[in-house]
């Protein structure tokens, strides 16, 4: 078991609409993930990164294919299988007159955690993300970095093992970036916890990420280590867009 990879899909299809108005946003995907990696999923906008990351979170059902998140299916065993995974979404899909601890209090409950261990995993959280002067401060009075803060604190409410973050630092100014990116890292690097990051700040994907697949208009078109797409001097934005210009042309 411990062999396992944290997350494997296989095969997923995911089609919106039926008859002559379906639209299929996922098209015969599978990417195994280990334990302990920090992944990079990268694509354009309507690529299918957002509907693969609700479907490994039960937000949305496969049409077909399997996900499983540490060998624990997310359609046949659900309320196991979200307790496995953490997600910080790019929209702010929170109460906005909502303080970061009763946020994060708010998940701790909904995920079954007694109330004195929720105030005491709140606690650590309010710390480790230096949100100690802010701790009572609506949401919608926060700065942009707090606020990722404060969603990140509130993905990690019931310590899950996979933690996955969209667009996590999208209007947060440079500096507080820079702070999150040392966060990502930490928890990377000293806790374990794998790790799944979309990014349209490529600088970010080259920074935090050991490996890296780009899905565009719904497949995946390349796959492989941080390394692989850096080869000859190139960034990893040399690399995206030279694979997202040829994929496109192929399906012209």
């Amino acid at each position: 078991m411990q062999n396992l990879p944290m997350l494997e899909i296989k095969n997923l299809v995911k089609v919106y609409g039926t008859g002559t108005k379906a639209k299929t946003a996922v098209n015969d995907v599978s990417l195994s993930i280990p334990k302990g990696s920090f992944f990079g999923l990268l694509g354009p906008n309507g690529a299918g990164k957002s509907t693969i990351i609700q479907c490994i979170t039960g937000i949305s059902q496969p049409t077909s294919g399997q996900i499983l998140i540490d060998g624990t299916d997310v359609v046949t065993e659900y309320k196991l299988a979200r307790t496995k995974v953490g997600l910080s979404p790019q929209e702010y899909n929170v109460d906005i007159f909502a303080t970061p601890v009763e946020l994060m209090d708010y998940m701790g409950g909904y995920y079954g955690i007694e109330k004195e261990q929720r105030a005491i995993r709140t606690e650590e959280l309010i710390k480790r993300f230096d949100l100690e002067g802010h701790r009572n401060v609506k949401f919608q009075k926060l700065s942009g970095g707090l606020k990722r803060r404060a969603m990140l604190g509130r993905a990690l409410i019931h310590t899950p093992d996979l933690l996955i973050l969209d667009e996590p630092t999208a209007g947060v100014d440079v500096e507080q970036r820079r702070d999150l990116w040392a966060y990502l890292k930490e928890l990377n690097e000293k806790e374990g916890k794998t790790i799944i990051l979309t990014s349209h700040y490529l600088e970010e994907i080259q920074y935090l990420c050991k490996d890296i697949a780009i899905i565009n208009k719904g497949r995946i078109v390349a796959e492989g280590t941080k390394e692989d797409f850096m080869k000859e001097g190139r960034s990893i934005e040399d690399s995206y867009l030279q694979i997202t210009r040829d994929s496109n042309a192929q399906t012209i």
